[in-house]
């Protein structure tokens, strides 16, 4: 397939960026869990939120208004990430992932997408965007165009 990379995100021929959700997970995301994993041996929860927060959690969000998976694989590769991350607060290995989330005071990635583009929307219809930066985009506009 051919794929072009903009912005850092890799869009191919059918928009469905499953190559650039591998890339995310192969590259960055399982060499950034490593280094932690190898420098941090005995992390304890505020240290891994801090860093988890700081090293991998932007490389998961960034831009993903544009490439948001809608596949429930592509939702579970990703949601693996973290999850697989949680298990590094040795005392929190042995939880199951909802109970680590919660002891750590995380929400899931999908639930975090969900989040961000509801503020986009709250963003757009309440008229928040420079108009000199984003296009005008008017309420009526959007509901009531046929």
């Amino acid at each position: 397939m051919d794929s072009i990379k903009d912005l850092g995100i890799l869009f191919d021929t059918r928009l469905n960026f499953k190559d650039h959700i591998q890339e995310k997970i192969n590259i960055f995301l399982y060499n950034m869990i490593g280094l932690l994993k190898r420098n941090f041996i005995h992390v304890d929860s505020y240290t891994f939120i801090l860093l988890y927060k700081t090293l991998v959690r932007p490389h998961l969000e960034y831009a993903n208004s544009v490439w948001s998976p809608y596949k429930k694989c592509d939702i579970e590769q990703i949601e693996k990430i973290q999850r697989r991350a949680t298990k590094l607060v040795i005392s929190l290995r042995k939880l199951p992932y909802k109970e680590r989330l919660l002891r750590l005071n995380l929400h899931t990635l999908k639930y975090r997408r969900l989040l961000g583009d509801m503020i986009e929307v709250f963003k757009i219809v309440h008229n928040v965007y420079d108009n000199r930066v984003a296009p005008s985009l008017s309420y009526y506009n959007i509901c009531y165009q046929r």
